[in-house]
């Protein structure tokens, strides 16, 4: 069970981190992946001690064409609590901007994205680009917690070409004393092509010691499971929390040590598609609504390709499973899927 299953949540807490348990375990954010949708599903999974959003762009947020996808990025739900806004982007002003609204979004705290490898982000001076920007990455930082009573935290790597750029990237991070930082253990140039550097851990710790240690330590790469979660806190008893990413597509049960049979994985494909169907009647009918016509006019809601995604998270590892996953990624939308997934479960009788 989940620290905050045990423990009623704080509204006006000012600082999330410090109410975690040493061990702590995280939801990475993801993009096209960790959306409102998808953590409600890992809540009834096995939810993590804490979740992030995906990444959203200040800049999107501080332009009126772009603020109404940013809130819908945004979007929170009760069983996300305690739940962090990951935003990214270059412009201080816009991080001020946003950061005033994140508190009242409903948000516990906020997270500055200097570590993604995506070459779009990269190119507009974002994620990991940052790296190569210490002086505004550190104006970026000022700029939010001075516009904000949220805990602001960072997200970042070892390095943007090389993996010994942490000693002295990472000081320079933890001199603006962030309340959490989480180091995924590659660097930009890496991506995931080779293993996340663990034995550069203690090294971490330390300069996380000499330059902030009221700074919240978060290891992220490579991590798969709440039993290597265990292990690790064995290993490295002074870190704080640990993050977890592309586990969840190998089993979407990774924050517990439960493993999901061919029946549950398969009602949490079902709880998704309907949570889908929700979202997007709901988005059809705020957008019917803003139009001024009824729901009879064809409006747009969710697209449904990105959905097919998450098929491999619930169908793998059975027998059949090859077969039925290429079936649904046939599928051209919701009532496909399910009629799919029922004349599978006829056949299988």
């Amino acid at each position: 069970m989940s620290f905050w299953r045990k423990h009623a949540i704080i509204k006006d807490m000012k600082n999330v981190w410090a109410e975690l348990p040493r061990g702590f375990t995280v939801l990475a954010p993801m993009e096209g992946v960790t959306d409102v949708i998808f953590r409600q599903v890992i809540a009834r999974a096995g939810r993590p001690d804490v979740f992030f959003t995906e990444f959203t762009n200040v800049s999107s947020y501080a332009s009126e064409r772009g603020r109404a996808n940013a809130l819908e990025r945004l979007k929170v739900v009760s069983t996300d609590a305690p739940i962090i806004a990951q935003i990214w982007g270059k412009n201080p002003e816009h991080f001020s901007e946003l950061s005033v609204a994140l508190g009242e979004l409903g948000f516990q705290g906020l997270d500055i994205n200097m570590g993604c490898p995506d070459r779009h982000v990269n190119a507009a001076g974002g994620g990991a680009a940052m790296i190569r920007t210490p002086e505004l990455a550190v104006e970026c930082i000022r700029r939010a917690r001075a516009a904000t009573q949220l805990p602001v935290s960072v997200k970042t790597r070892l390095g943007y070409s090389y993996v010994d750029e942490f000693r002295e990237w990472l000081p320079i991070l933890l001199k603006e004393e962030p309340a959490a930082l989480t180091v995924h253990l590659r660097t930009r140039k890496e991506m995931s092509k080779v293993p996340a550097h663990f034995e550069l851990i203690p090294e971490i710790i330390g300069l996380t010691k000499a330059f902030s240690p009221q700074t919240k330590l978060i290891i992220n790469g490579d991590i798969k499971d709440l039993t290597q979660v265990k292990e690790l806190m064995q290993k490295y008893p002074q870190v704080d929390g640990y993050m977890i990413g592309r586990g969840v597509f190998e089993n979407p049960y990774c924050f517990t040590e439960h493993v999901g049979t061919r029946e549950e994985l398969l009602g949490l494909l079902h709880y998704q598609l309907d949570l889908f169907d929700e979202e997007d009647m709901r988005l059809k009918r705020e957008r019917a609504t803003a139009l001024g016509e009824g729901l009879e006019t064809a409006v747009r809601g969710l697209p449904f390709d990105p959905l097919k995604r998450f098929f491999k998270i619930y169908v793998h590892s059975f027998a059949g499973a090859a077969e039925l996953r290429a079936r649904l990624m046939e599928c051209r939308d919701t009532r496909e899927v399910r009629k799919a997934l029922a004349e599978w479960e006829f056949e299988e009788e």
